[in-house]
């Protein structure tokens, strides 16, 4: 069954797995599961169906990736961005052990793929993505800033904005105020 699993890169969210689904059921390939960075087919694909999935996943901005440390680091990238977006308790939990008993590595192996993949670290990667997550609910406007943090996993409203503002360069304040003018001034034309 292994040689039926791909590894799709820049698969981000919950419309990427319908998009990529959309393609299979347009392609008429029987697929088992499609998740982030993983589609399960259920059956092997020819020579033929294999070129045509790739170019039909290239337009749309997917690939299918061969080498195996991009694939672990789609993996590692996939364990992130689903935990911050679907586990409220994700950011408080230990994210190396996550990693480790997940895709069954080391850590320090993990870590060290990554790094040369993407030039940056995992826990920089999980920052960025963090941030993206709480401009997100800042733009929502549902939640206190301290509500944001707890959910977020940090240990005050204050060690947010900080951190906001280091990656940013503004505080969680000054960036929903942004958002909504600029929402604002959308909403008039």
């Amino acid at each position: 069954m292994k040689d039926n699993i791909f590894h799709i890169k820049n698969m981000v969210c919950p419309r990427c797995i319908t998009a990529v689904g959309e393609i299979l059921t347009h392609q008429r390939i029987p697929f088992l599961t499609v998740k982030l960075g993983e589609i399960a087919l259920g059956r092997s694909l020819s020579s033929v169906e294999f070129i045509d999935l790739q170019f039909e996943l290239k337009k749309v901005g997917f690939e299918i990736i061969a080498e195996k440390n991009e694939r672990l680091v789609t993996q590692i990238k996939s364990i992130i961005i689903g935990g911050i977006y679907e586990d409220k308790d994700f950011s408080n939990k230990n994210l190396s052990g996550i990693l480790s008993d997940t895709l069954h590595y080391e850590y320090s192996h993990l870590s060290s793929i990554f790094s040369k993949v993407e030039g940056k670290s995992i826990q920089n990667f999980q920052q960025d993505i963090k941030i993206e997550r709480i401009k997100e609910l800042l733009e929502y406007d549902e939640l206190s800033i301290l509500e944001i943090a707890q959910d977020m996993g940090y240990g005050s409203a204050a060690y947010l904005s900080t951190q906001f503002k280091k990656n940013t360069g503004i505080s969680p304040s000054q960036y929903k105020l942004q958002h909504l003018i600029k929402r604002n001034t959308i909403e008039g034309f």
